[in-house]
């Protein structure tokens, strides 16, 4: 039985939930005991044996008791790869993995998911180091940034919560953010999209400036929940702008949606889950990508790629019987049904041989959201034919439209 960590991360704190069979919803840690303190610093100290390292508000308080400042900027510095700073980074996430763990409990096959503002190729390197160093394997790891956490959380709530779009803005002292989920119904799995919107800091009239970009925002569509993330919704200064918010709609505040987002993803992900979306982010393709082979006579697609699926992790590969063909044809399917797109590999120089005696090693990987990069080898025909170390490379542009 299996364990989901949701870790919402940046460069001051992180807040951490935990989700398992038989929760009704992901639990959040809190710093103190029966209220809503979740925000854990990101710092660490040496305690007083110069042995042990201290983290969190536990490293703040042995701080100020001793005037002594903590190390800040954990995971700014373990992004540039010094060393020492990665190392605290490290334990510092493996110390909010156990946070849950119950003594004289038998263990459960924990999967950590972990989520930032952007989740980038750089986040992606550094968390795969530490899933290595943790002995996490590479199914234990899921990565993803707050767009996507809202997304899971989004459609992991009851069903009249979701059958309009769902919105969400994101506040915090420097920029206001507004996300808007929409979904297509009639695709099977249903296609959910986000858009967004970009605001500045709101400095003046907050609740009057604020409500009028709900109700920009908001027009035009129906929508069935919002939701207030950020400490920038702190304080009782809300009055006119709830109002907006709350016409014909339900409306929720909260701080750990992300961390929660990210524990529902982790479970989504698991082998067996029944999910019937698929989420069409920035950085998700947006076609099936495929190679259609005869198998015992019958014609079948071969995947490489699904729509869906983040380019950063994506790949795919297969082994095909050619029968000498000068090219190789792509085909590119979009997950809401349509015309396919077919595209053609060229393979000039192919050896000529008798028969279908010729063995190509097919690698499909992403370089972007919209570009695909093919590299076909090949493999010649075991002990019969010898491989003529013939690679082909194209790059397929990918205009799903």
């Amino acid at each position: 039985m299996e364990k989901y960590i949701g870790v919402d991360l940046n460069d001051k704190y992180a807040m951490v939930s935990h989700y398992a069979q038989g929760m009704s919803e992901p639990g959040t840690f809190s710093m103190v005991t029966g209220s809503e303190v979740y925000k854990i610093p990101l710092c660490a100290i040496k305690a007083e044996d110069g042995r042990t390292w201290l983290f969190g508000e536990e490293a703040r308080q042995f701080a100020r008791k001793n005037e002594r400042p903590c190390i800040e900027g954990l995971l700014k510095k373990a992004l540039l790869h010094e060393p020492v700073e990665e190392e605290l980074l490290f334990l510092f996430m493996k110390m909010l993995m156990g946070l849950f763990e119950q003594p004289h409990k038998e263990k459960r096959r924990q999967k950590l998911a972990v989520t930032v503002e952007f989740m980038n190729m750089e986040y992606r390197k550094l968390f795969k180091r530490f899933a290595k160093w943790a002995g996490l394997p590479p199914e234990g790891l899921i990565l993803l940034d707050y767009r996507e956490s809202f997304y899971y959380y989004a459609y992991s709530q009851s069903p009249e919560l979701c059958i309009h779009d769902i919105s969400l803005y994101y506040y915090t002292s420097k920029k206001l953010l507004y996300w808007q989920l929409t979904r297509d119904k009639q695709a099977v799995p249903q296609v959910v999209t986000i858009s967004e919107k970009r605001y500045g800091a709101i400095l003046e009239n907050r609740d009057a400036e604020f409500a009028s970009i709900v109700q920009e925002s908001l027009c035009g569509s129906y929508f069935s929940s919002v939701y207030l993330i950020g400490d920038g919704f702190d304080g009782d200064w809300m009055k006119k702008s709830l109002t907006v918010i709350c016409r014909g709609r339900r409306a929720f505040m909260g701080k750990n949606l992300f961390s929660k987002g990210a524990c529902y993803a982790a479970a989504a992900k698991s082998a067996g889950a029944d999910w019937p979306y698929l989420y069409m982010g920035d950085n998700e393709l947006r076609v099936n990508v495929g190679l259609k082979v005869k198998n015992q006579g019958k014609t079948e697609l071969l995947t490489f790629i699904s729509a869906g699926e983040n380019w950063c992790e994506a790949k795919g590969e297969y082994e095909v019987i050619s029968g000498g063909d000068p090219s190789i044809e792509i085909w590119l399917t979009q997950p809401s049904g349509g015309k396919p797109q077919v595209r053609s590999l060229d393979l000039c120089g192919m050896p000529k041989r008798e028969g279908r005696t010729t063995r190509l090693r097919i690698t499909a990987k992403p370089i972007a959201a919209d570009q695909i990069h093919f590299c076909i080898r090949d493999m010649g025909f075991g002990e019969f034919v010898k491989s003529s170390d013939k690679v082909w490379e194209h790059t397929l542009k990918i205009h799903p439209d």
